[in-house]
């Protein structure tokens, strides 16, 4: 383990203040991306993940009403809680002009070298070398989305960690970089979407399962029932390249998007269904990149001669949203395909 980068603060109890801190308030109560490691009856710790990106408010407002319903009372497992970007929480933007993207620079990441990837290295090692039970890192979306898991490899008590969140899965290799696939090489790791930031139902969803997740005495190795998940991989993610001018209206744009298109999520669409329009005459200004990086627009999307851009094959698409932040910072959405779960012994 290496010395631990001047940015990073630790506390080993929960911070005064911070059972009822605002999102915004937390770079000042905190004075930084902070460990916070509370005792509980087993070991070792459940991890959780909050605020990789800073207005995604359910990861906190979940770990806040967790924390105070044990007010006073041990846990029944050891909880560490990673706070990360409270600079861009200050501002409410998912990362800071200039900043890189806290779930896309933990050991794996393509990101160049920053300070950022620097503590995202260090947090690994450190919960390498302290040992986790399992990792959850909690995220919202902008787009309508069920609840669902995200996770990086399929291994049993993996997809049982997956299922007990909710009744759907994605499994995923890109983007590269994300916390829980860094942790995924020493404990259980799983992302947890939990649909749109500020609506307490999701709140209360995500403190739910980290409530259980404390409770468990371990996760089952034997393998999910194929009535119990829904499991999804992702075969591609669609990103609208710099230079192109998005419409949610009928006009004149190099890209025009129906403001219905995110309740496409999570639904099975066939081959020709058509999903955005552009300019008459021109290719597709969306850009489709599988894991490794490749295009393969042609692959998965075609344009008519009039302007419709339509699926090429059958797909299933996920996390498509209408927010043009995350669409310019991130992506449109990404298109998946259904995956069989592993039988007994088949990794």
């Amino acid at each position: 383990m290496g010395v631990r980068p001047a940015s990073v603060r630790v506390f080993e109890t929960v911070p005064d203040g911070f059972l009822d801190a605002e999102p915004a308030a937390l770079a000042d109560l905190l004075g930084g991306p902070s460990l916070i490691h509370v005792a509980g009856r087993r070991a070792p710790a459940l991890f959780v993940a909050v605020l990789l990106h800073g207005n995604e408010h359910t990861s906190l407002r979940a770990v806040q009403r967790l924390l105070r319903s044990w007010a006073g009372r041990t846990l029944p497992r050891a909880l560490t809680i990673l706070v990360g970007n409270v600079d861009a929480a200050r501002h409410g933007v998912r990362r800071l002009d200039g900043q890189p993207d806290y779930n896309r620079i933990w050991p794996g990441s393509s990101e160049p070298p920053s300070p950022e990837r620097d503590l995202a290295q260090w947090v690994t090692d450190t919960m390498r070398d302290r040992g986790v039970f399992a990792s959850v890192d909690v995220h919202n979306n902008t787009g309508l989305n069920p609840h669902y898991g995200c996770v990086s490899d399929l291994a049993a008590r993996t997809l049982q960690l997956a299922a007990l969140f909710a009744r759907t899965a994605v499994f995923f290799h890109t983007p590269h970089g994300v916390q829980s696939g860094a942790f995924a090489a020493f404990a259980p790791a799983i992302a947890i979407e939990c649909g749109k930031s500020g609506e307490p139902a999701n709140d209360a969803r995500a403190a739910e399962y980290l409530d259980a997740c404390l409770h468990l005495a371990d996760l089952p190795a034997h393998p999910v029932a194929s009535h119990d998940l829904a499991l999804y991989r992702t075969v591609c993610v669609v990103k609208v390249p710099d230079g192109v001018d998005v419409t949610f209206s009928p006009e004149d744009a190099s890209l025009q998007l129906d403001r219905q298109l995110d309740h496409l999520n999570f639904t099975d669409l066939p081959a020709g269904f058509r999903i955005a329009s552009t300019r008459p005459g021109r290719e597709a200004p969306l850009l489709a990149l599988d894991d490794d990086g490749r295009d393969v627009t042609g692959k998965f999307l075609r344009v008519d001669p009039d302007g419709t851009i339509r699926l090429r094959r059958a797909a299933t698409p996920s996390m498509l949203t209408l927010d043009l932040s995350v669409i310019r910072q991130d992506c449109l959405g990404y298109l998946m395909e259904r995956l069989a779960l592993p039988a007994a012994g088949a990794l």
